[in-house]
């Protein structure tokens, strides 16, 4: 092994690692009023990160140069536009935070070192080739997300959120640890590479047993049913900017992992796995969409919107090959943007005292008293429903193309048929701001930035997010390929 090249192509993960320790130690140096710099400094450390990844996906990188330490770790054009989104998000999750965190006076200087630290763990997930670095990288992303998930301590919810995300979190990871621990015994090998080659004769009981518990661990990082019952009670008792991490640079991760183990472990068995897959993505629509009708809070609607479009996603998994791979990633992009404008409105809701308001039925008449968030926030339903000419659609369309391609007609028919059912809730959304007669709650004042993260996310899913198709088209099947490079 080539100590000098693996430590080449690990220099996003050594970047984040020393600004992550540094900012440590400026933050117990300077203590909270260094907070804001030290957001700043990480920031810098997440843009210095992307900028490191993006020459891979840029230049294709895939096949055995990107391999490294032994084949545990891989840096390929997969792994890095997955990595952009999560750095971006994981930045956009800091520039939010401190208007938000100012009103508890709780904006303290661990958390962007939290943040750094979960971005950390999150883009090894989607370069792990091997099942210890998988769980390195999980654990790290987890231990983090725990502490986040329960940052607000004047906020009872955000306890509760915590430790429920920590239990539940727990129980995850010891059904992934059963999974990798039987699916080693029974493929004598940790490395994908390994496991893949094991499982080319046939697949034992044994080795079919550790599929299924794997799959249902990584299940519990996307939030995907039946073993999506935390998330709405994190997302809605986490502070809000966290919220926005987990629903996005962690999601992304999450379905970045399951992806490289389904595709590199367990591609040459994947009618062991399609069925699993294709149970999670339609029971992930269904109890998506019926979880969030009787809602009226904003965020647990999100949260439920969240499981709704994983569900989606998995489409694109279940067909098992580089064009609904390439679906996928598509549609990562896309929903990212909506999430982070969704929840970047959210913020923006607040009334005269800065109080957030997040029940749906006290944003009646939005329209009318704040047209301009009451506008981006529809535009995001809408996209969020897949309605056209809104970029949301687009996302969906070709998930359902990769499913009919890949002859999977009934699937991508019911699940066409279930997003109806989930565009209700959108419309209800859209309804209650529109037509209601008018609360007149939200009056509180918003800052600058969220404005801007606000507008730029509603242009990207706007009708001019299509004029991006061919640069998005060439950069989703250049990762789709590098994760089909060594098949």
């Amino acid at each position: 092994m080539d100590w000098s090249q693996s430590l080449r192509l690990i220099a996003p993960e050594e970047t984040l690692s020393v600004a992550s320790l540094v900012l440590l130690l400026v933050a117990a140096w300077g203590g909270d009023k260094a907070a804001r710099l030290i957001s700043i400094l990480a920031v810098a450390a997440l843009v210095a990160a992307g900028v490191l990844v993006a020459p891979a996906l840029c230049g294709g990188a895939m096949g055995a140069e990107t391999s490294a330490f032994f084949g545990q770790f891989r840096a390929d054009a997969f792994a890095s536009y997955a990595k952009i989104l999560i750095y971006l998000s994981a930045a956009v999750s800091l520039v939010i935070a401190p208007a938000f965190f100012d009103r508890f006076k709780a904006m303290r200087a661990e958390y962007p070192v939290l943040v750094l630290l979960a971005a950390l763990g999150t883009g090894m997930m989607v370069s792990a080739t091997d099942l210890l670095t998988l769980y390195i990288g999980l654990e790290m992303n987890s231990l983090a997300a725990y502490v986040l998930a329960a940052f607000l301590r004047t906020d009872g919810r955000s306890a509760e959120a915590g430790l429920k995300y920590f239990v539940l979190g727990a129980l995850a990871s010891g059904i992934l640890l059963f999974g990798m621990s039987l699916t080693y015994g029974f493929a004598g090998a940790t490395s994908f590479a390994g496991i893949s080659a094991s499982m080319t004769q046939g697949l034992s009981n044994g080795a079919l047993f550790g599929i299924v518990f794997v799959f249902a661990g990584l299940a519990f990082k996307i939030s995907a049913a039946p073993f999506h019952m935390w998330t709405p009670d994190v997302y809605e008792g986490a502070p809000t900017p966290v919220t926005t991490l987990f629903a996005t640079a962690a999601k992304v991760g999450a379905l970045g992992l399951t992806m490289r183990v389904a595709f590199e472990a367990f591609g040459d068995q994947s009618a062991a796995w399609q069925q699993i897959v294709v149970f999670a993505a339609l029971a992930s629509i269904v109890i998506g969409a019926l979880g969030a009708i009787r809602q009226d809070n904003i965020k647990r609607l999100m949260a439920y919107s969240s499981i709704n479009n994983v569900g989606f996603i998995l489409i694109g998994l279940a067909v098992a090959n580089p064009e609904g791979a390439a679906a996928m990633l598509y549609y990562m992009a896309i929903y990212v943007a909506m999430t982070v404008g969704g929840f970047v409105a959210i913020l923006m809701l607040k009334d005269e005292n800065g109080e957030p308001v997040e029940e749906i039925s006290r944003m009646a008449g939005l329209s009318r008293t704040r047209p301009g968030l009451a506008l981006a926030l529809a535009m995001i339903m809408f996209s969020l429903a897949g309605i056209p000419p809104l970029f949301g659609f687009w996302g969906k369309f070709l998930v359902f193309k990769a499913a009919v391609d890949g002859g999977m007609v009934a699937l991508a028919a019911i699940g066409f048929a279930a997003s109806v059912i989930g565009a209700f809730y959108y419309l209800k959304v859209v309804k209650v701001i529109y037509f209601d007669e008018a609360a007149d709650v939200v009056k509180g004042e918003s800052d600058f930035w969220h404005k801007l993260i606000l507008v730029l996310s509603c242009v990207f899913i706007s009708p001019l997010g299509y004029l991006l198709t061919p640069w998005f088209d060439g950069l989703t099947r250049t990762a789709a390929a590098a994760l089909f490079s060594g098949l």
